[in-house]
């Protein structure tokens, strides 16, 4: 990745910005996305720390009273374009929710690593607008409405919708929606499939279940005491990186004099929580279905994402898997969402085959914190390369590398970014 390809990369970025924040692609994906938000300030903070910052002050923006941080963020001039948009909400409705309309479910809380690199990154800036003082309280309210409002007896979070992992049709939730007899009565709009093949995307089977589980959330008004409530899953992701957050919080806590203690503790906690979906015969981490109180037991790449917690005793199993034939890492392109040997496995579905390039640099982060600099090099490598040669796609082929979904994806740019600048200072390009 060359001068022209960090130009290309900062012209995709560019192209997507909406004044305070960046949309994941323009077209399918026209309203801002929480977990994007995160890992696009990771990319934006090398080319501009400010408009890093203020990605993630936009997201933060959006916090509702209780403390979560909302999967979406709406332009309602641009309702038609993305379904369920803001007429489907109706957040305005539901007490407690913000000013800006947004849905009222979750994604992944990868907000505070992001916001703690963004810091780093220009330490001068971020003290002179006061970006920390600023993020801390609303992150450490996010963090505790995850904790109080969100956890069960297992100490482990839990989603209430596929949606809430980021991995929307992983084959985790496959038994669990199953299960649900009842499909969304009214009619089913795809303006998706405007601006992707039907057959990457999810069925509409599953958007019926999709948007009656999102219905019935927002017509309790998104209380997350919904005692009849189908669908409650631990994801080993969605935990990992709430772990990983909660490491990042404690440096953040630091630099600000702070008490460290209270997220060192909890991330410990969560820590030893997150054994209990350990599956030892798949070497990996597995989804727990709470309402049936079974494991759903897959190989994905959410369960190879505990990589990212500290003192995680489980470490070398899960490069063994990583390298296994189930994800080919070295082989394959990058690194694929789901086991490639497995009978559910489908090269250009989605979550069920495809690999991701936020996942990717999950996976590559991991390596390089615990010291693995060859393997982290060699995929960052090929997440680089993989991006410029298909003008930054959202997701490829794992067997061809063939590019999948939309182009122009942002945390795709974005993410190569920090990887080629992380290769440039150990000295890998020219």
């Amino acid at each position: 990745m060359n001068d022209l390809a960090i130009a290309a990369a900062t012209r995709v970025l560019a192209e997507n910005w909406r004044g305070t924040y960046t949309v994941p692609a323009a077209g399918l994906y026209p309203h801002q996305w929480s977990w994007d938000s995160g890992f696009i300030a990771i990319g934006l903070r090398h080319i501009s720390p400010r408009r890093a910052q203020q990605e993630l002050d936009s997201i933060l923006s959006a916090q509702w009273d209780d403390g979560r941080l909302p999967q979406i963020v709406f332009n309602p001039r641009l309702d038609v374009q993305y379904s369920p948009g803001p007429s489907f909400w109706h957040s305005e409705r539901i007490p407690g929710s913000p000013v800006v309309p947004t849905s009222g479910l979750i994604q992944p809380p990868n907000h505070a690593l992001a916001v703690l690199l963004v810091h780093e990154a220009d330490p001068e800036t971020s003290a002179r607008r006061r970006f920390l003082e600023r993020a801390y309280p609303a992150l450490r309210a996010w963090h505790d409405y995850l904790a109080d409002r969100r956890t069960g007896a297992s100490g482990l979070v839990h989603v209430v919708h596929p949606w809430e992992s980021g991995m929307d049709n992983s084959p985790f939730w496959d038994g669990p929606l199953a299960r649900i007899g009842e499909s969304y009565e009214g009619d089913i709009p795809r303006p998706d499939l405007a601006h992707a093949d039907a057959g990457h995307r999810p069925s509409n089977a599953e958007y019926g279940k999709y948007l009656y589980l999102a219905a019935r959330y927002r017509d309790h008004d998104c209380d997350d005491r919904d005692d009849g409530y189908p669908f409650v899953l631990e994801d080993p992701a969605v935990n990992a990186l709430f772990i990983r957050s909660e490491w990042a919080m404690t440096r953040i806590a630091e630099l600000l004099g702070e008490d460290p203690q209270p997220h060192r503790s909890r991330a410990r906690a969560l820590g030893e929580s997150l054994d209990s979906l350990w599956d030892d015969q798949l070497g990996c981490y597995v989804a727990r279905d709470v309402i049936a109180g079974r494991h759903e037991r897959f190989r994905t790449v959410s369960g190879l994402l505990p990589l990212l917690v500290p003192e995680l005793p489980r470490t070398e199993r899960l490069l063994e898997t990583l390298h296994s034939p189930h994800f080919g890492l070295g082989s394959a392109a990058l690194v694929p969402s789901h086991d490639l040997t497995a009978p559910t496995f489908d090269s250009a579905r989605y979550w069920r085959g495809p690999s991701w390039f936020n996942t990717a640099w999950l996976i590559a982060e991991a390596l390089y914190e615990r010291g693995y600099d060859d393997a982290a090099r060699d995929l960052s490598s090929q997440m680089a390369d993989l991006g410029l040669g298909h003008d930054f796609p959202e997701y490829v082929d794992p067997h061809t590398g063939e590019p999948r979904g939309t182009m122009k994806f942002s945390w795709t740019a974005a993410l190569s970014l920090d990887l080629f600048e992380r290769l440039h200072r150990s000295g890998e390009t020219a």
